[in-house]
């Protein structure tokens, strides 16, 4: 049996340029850290001929073709099992829709997991690569490409997405005491609601196609704070990544009315008054977590816990997707 797992993420500024709708024309910058949440997927050959799948639902089917599930479908396709006798299963630790990147960590699980079940090597970049090109080309999502690489490369790291589609990465250069600054003052909390982040990254991948002004500004901000979150980072400034991660979020819910509602903005509100710098909700919007900057980490637990909700405590993940069981 082969177990792979590649871990989830939280964006830490610039999250938006990396679609291709606007780095093809103008560049993208974001940072994006790896958690020790992660996805798990298991490969195995069973007994009998065809294909066993488990997820969130069950499959067994005789072709590639009949899989119902898109990712597991297209990945088997590019194995080019023709005789199909195996079993894949997946289970992971925060549930999909909460903006923590769950897709791109399950395409990079599934296909380090093939990559060994046929024996073969693939590499952090290549596997990221792959990657994106199932889920943005093949099935054409409109999502970008931090999910996949983050999910592969791991650490704390700074990402450029060039006008020819290339991608170049490199880790945040902070110190120790920064790196446990984040880890003790970056807290996330669970909204209680699951959303599928398609629509929203619909709107905004047809509005930078077409040149939206008000569009193509927000992301052009959006990116420019991903730069300042680096400075600040960098420089061990964490409480101005703070009041940066503030400023995104508000720069962030101009982009569409579904980013946010009257839950998130009373939570976020009580988070402000109660030992949050800046915060916003991780991913795409409109539910899922809510991340916060901390100055008096126990004070914003406390309210965040009597507004009801419930945290998720994390740790950075430096490995990337991985096989952890041949």
């Amino acid at each position: 049996m082969i177990i792979a797992r590649s871990p989830l993420r939280i964006s830490l500024g610039g999250g938006g340029t990396d679609l291709p709708s606007y780095y093809r024309e103008h560049e993208g910058f974001l940072i994006a850290a790896a958690i020790d949440k992660y996805v798990y997927v298991t490969i195995n050959r069973p007994f009998n001929e065809g294909i066993y799948l488990k997820y969130s639902e069950i499959e067994h089917v005789k072709t590639v073709d009949e899989v119902s599930h898109n990712i597991i479908r297209e990945a088997l396709k590019l194995e080019n099992l023709n005789t199909p006798q195996v079993e894949i299963s997946s289970i992971a630790d925060l549930p999909s829709g909460t903006g923590l990147g769950s897709s791109g960590s399950f395409t990079t699980a599934l296909l380090k997991a093939l990559y060994a079940y046929r024996h073969r090597h693939i590499n952090p970049e290549e596997l990221a690569e792959l990657a994106c090109s199932i889920e943005i080309d093949r099935l054409q999502e409109p999502i970008g490409k931090q999910d996949q690489y983050i999910a592969s490369v791991g650490g704390i790291t700074c990402f450029a997405f060039h006008k020819d589609n290339s991608v170049t990465f490199a880790p945040l250069k902070i110190s120790r005491e920064t790196f446990h600054k984040l880890e003790d003052n970056l807290l996330l909390f669970f909204t209680g609601f699951s959303r599928s982040a398609s629509e929203i990254l619909k709107d905004q991948h047809i509005k930078s196609q077409k040149n939206d002004v008000d569009m193509l500004n927000n992301l052009h901000f959006v990116k420019e704070i991903g730069y300042l979150s680096k400075d600040a980072l960098e420089s061990g400034n964490t409480d101005k990544f703070g009041v940066l991660m503030h400023q995104h979020w508000e720069q962030k819910k101009k982009r569409s009315g579904g980013m946010s509602n009257q839950d998130i903005d009373t939570w976020y509100e009580t988070a402000l008054k109660n030992g949050a710098i800046g915060g916003k909700v991780v991913g795409a919007g409109g539910g899922g977590f809510l991340m916060f900057m901390a100055h008096d980490a126990a004070k914003l637990r406390s309210s965040m816990t009597e507004s009801g909700l419930q945290e998720v405590r994390f740790k950075f993940d430096f490995e990337g997707a991985k096989v952890i069981h041949t």
